[in-house]
């Protein structure tokens, strides 16, 4: 064997090798990983999770967010019958009103979907449910005293001593001994632009598009407006201040870090502990989340939008600071050198020499920013008491409001779309501007 024969050889080998260590690096990787997340899956008892989802309350919770309930309330004490939409007293029919489904009187017969009726008697509670059968309640001070048909019990009746819940595809009975509540559901969003109270609930859009023409626009208008149900101008107000937090928090932090940014570029500060200062600064202001100077902030000043804006201001001025820094550190010296040349003062040679260089990706850094903490500032206004946020907490908490839920999410998703388009649109005018003027 040659010489190069050996020495191909020995090539060869060392290749194959390569490969071999390379391919088991790549199992290792992977059986790194499948250990891992079988580790998760116990860890967080994934199985157990599984076991407790809940398939009823999942769909009654997709149906509340495109629907509305219509509250048929019995007090068992004195007998008093009461219909509102979504159980709200703003939502309350007027005394002795009530949709066509429902006939008040000394008994009230309920008609549900299907055949299904429920009858509020004197004495007792009836539901007459097709396929299954009669069941009656008397409550009172013992109990609900419900009598069953015979046979098992099945899954959508849930029945106690104290407590008799029915939940059928027309809709739900529960009865405890003080109260007896009919639900009954509806697509859409009921009330969205006028409450019972006006005089334009119930006409159709071209019955109200006649009225506005007519002279009635204003007050179309007001009603619509000032709905005590989905208090459409809270909203708009709501809203706005979002985006005001998101506004003041990354400008403010743009404006502070710029002359900071300064300072931590070592091509303008050759003093070191300077330098490792003021990065280190950097480092804590944006080490810490922007949620966690929410509540440190809301002790400090209490709740409001400012407190909302002061956070993202703290925690996007390290951001801004070491990306500024490090754009600072990548100009071009001879556009300082040659503006130095005409006698310009520093702050000339900063002014015309650096902030055009490096004003593109500033631009597109704090655009980009405004849009991202545009849907912070939603999360940071459930803590701080102010904006969408809030209202969309406070909806959550309530346990019954979904649709309202699904109204706030579809328009933060809208704001955020919106606001998306615009930092787009200001960055292609901005920067293609800039370059232009060069």
């Amino acid at each position: 064997m040659t010489t190069a024969d050996t020495n191909m050889t020995d090539m060869m080998q060392v290749t194959v090798a390569g490969m071999r260590r390379k391919r088991m690096v790549g199992f290792g990787i992977v059986a790194a990983v499948l250990v891992y997340l079988t580790y998760i899956f116990f860890a967080f008892d994934i199985p157990e999770v599984i076991s407790d989802i809940d398939g009823d309350d999942a769909r009654i919770l997709v149906a509340d967010s495109y629907s509305y309930k219509t509250h048929v309330t019995r007090d068992n004490r004195d007998g008093s019958v009461g219909v509102s939409i979504e159980g709200e007293r703003k939502g309350r029919y007027p005394e002795g009103e009530a949709p066509s489904w429902v006939t008040l009187g000394e008994t009230t017969v309920i008609q549900l979907e299907d055949g299904h009726e429920v009858i509020f008697d004197p004495e007792e509670i009836r539901y007459d449910i097709p396929g299954y059968g009669l069941v009656t309640a008397r409550p009172n001070s013992d109990g609900v005293n419900a009598t069953l048909p015979a046979g098992d019990v099945p899954a959508w009746i849930n029945a106690s001593k104290n407590r008799l819940a029915i939940t059928t595809e027309a809709g739900r009975l529960t009865v405890t001994r003080n109260r007896t509540e009919v639900f009954r559901y509806f697509g859409g969003w009921e009330l969205f632009f006028f409450t019972l109270d006006s005089p334009y609930h119930g006409l159709g859009f071209a019955a109200v598009l006649s009225r506005a023409v007519s002279g009635e626009a204003g007050a179309i208008w007001a009603d619509f407006w000032g709905n005590d149900m989905w208090r459409h101008s809270d909203v708009v107000w709501a809203i706005g201040e979002t985006i005001l937090m998101a506004f003041l928090g990354t400008f403010g932090a743009a404006i502070i870090a710029l002359p900071l940014g300064f300072l931590a570029a070592k091509n303008f500060t050759p003093l070191g502990p300077i330098r490792f200062g003021m990065r280190r600064i950097f480092d804590f202001l944006r080490g810490v989340d922007g949620l966690i100077w929410t509540i440190i902030l809301s002790r400090a000043f209490g709740p409001g939008p400012m407190t909302g804006s002061l956070a993202i201001l703290l925690t996007d001025t390290g951001s801004f600071g070491k990306m500024f820094s490090e754009a600072f550190e990548n100009i071009d010296n001879k556009q300082i050198e040659g503006i130095a040349s005409t006698g310009a003062k520093p702050l000339q040679r900063y002014r015309f020499g650096v902030i055009p260089q490096v004003t593109p990706v500033l631009l597109s850094q704090i655009l980009y920013y405004l849009e991202s903490n545009t849907r912070s500032a939603t999360i940071i206004g459930a803590i701080t008491g102010g904006g969408i946020g809030l209202l969309l907490t406070q909806a959550i908490i309530t346990q019954k409001d979904w649709e309202e839920v699904t109204y706030y999410i579809i328009l933060i998703i809208i704001m955020v779309m919106l606001m998306d388009s615009l930092s787009g649109w200001l960055r292609r005018k901005l920067i293609k501007g800039d370059e232009g003027g060069h």
